[in-house]
């Protein structure tokens, strides 16, 4: 597929996706969130992409925001179809994706971008980063899972805060109330996000799937998260990777999975 908003590549295991739209502020319209979820698909069955690295284009603005006018003027039937749309194409997508994702996090982060981001399995950001989710100034909410995401993440009384004023905030706060796992300068951003990446690819893949479906079905509704510990657990023993991991162990090397 030939993608308009979007740039994919493949290096020493680490699919990269960067969202190119930066006279827009990388905003998400429907073709690019069209596009995200054919190039994020694809590297989930892609076995030799055993990361990816979500970021935008310049030095100004991860995403910021979603095209107001694509839906300005659409009634309330619309507007919740375009969420559902929207959670089961990309946010829902990369939350539950078996591959892990790192949103590097390199300017505005608004709206639909922080619902990304927060989408990603982690995040790290620039110095220079900004994030909120200011839906309310506009007359609406949240609608890809912030008002979800973000509790889980900073707790409810800061959520409620960030989303009820409409605010802003920097780097070095979202860090402190751990919305983001680390702050780098922005020329360090991607090696940093890199290095992790390069720490997740020594370890087992299959592990590490059954690990982030074990993690997320700690808050799901209904869901036990101890079962499906306790099943993913057990589904580890007899794969090939978990006899090479304890092989290397025994022989004192290192796993090559």
């Amino acid at each position: 597929m030939n993608y308009q908003n979007i740039i994919c590549n493949l290096q020493e295991g680490i699919f990269y996706i960067t969202i190119n739209r930066p006279k827009q502020l990388n905003s998400l319209n429907k073709l690019t969130i069209q596009e995200l979820n054919h190039a994020i698909t694809e590297a989930d069955k892609n076995k030799t992409a055993r990361c990816i690295i979500l970021t935008g284009s310049g030095d100004k603005s991860f995403v910021a925001g979603a095209d107001i006018k694509e839906f300005a003027s659409f009634d309330s039937k619309q507007g919740e179809a375009l969420s559902k749309e929207g959670h089961d194409l990309l946010f829902d997508l990369l939350e539950n994706l078996s591959t892990p994702s790192i949103a590097a996090i390199n300017g505005f982060a608004l709206g639909g971008g922080l619902e990304l981001a927060m989408s990603a399995h982690i995040r790290i950001a620039s110095e220079t980063a900004k994030m909120g989710l200011p839906e309310v100034s506009l007359g609406v909410i949240p609608g890809y899972g912030g008002t979800q995401r973000l509790t889980r993440l900073v707790g409810k009384g800061m959520a409620i805060e960030m989303i009820t004023t409409a605010k802003m905030i920097n780097a070095e706060q979202a860090k402190e109330i751990g919305l983001v796992n680390q702050v780098t300068n922005p020329d360090n951003l991607i090696p940093t996000a890199k290095k992790i990446a390069d720490k997740i690819i020594k370890n087992s893949p299959s592990a590490i799937s059954r690990a982030i479906k074990s993690i997320n079905a700690s808050d799901k509704f209904n869901v036990n998260g101890y079962e499906v510990e306790q099943k993913q657990f057990g589904m580890c023993f007899g794969t090939t990777e978990f006899t090479e991991g304890v092989n290397a162990f025994m022989e004192k090397r290192k796993p090559n999975f």
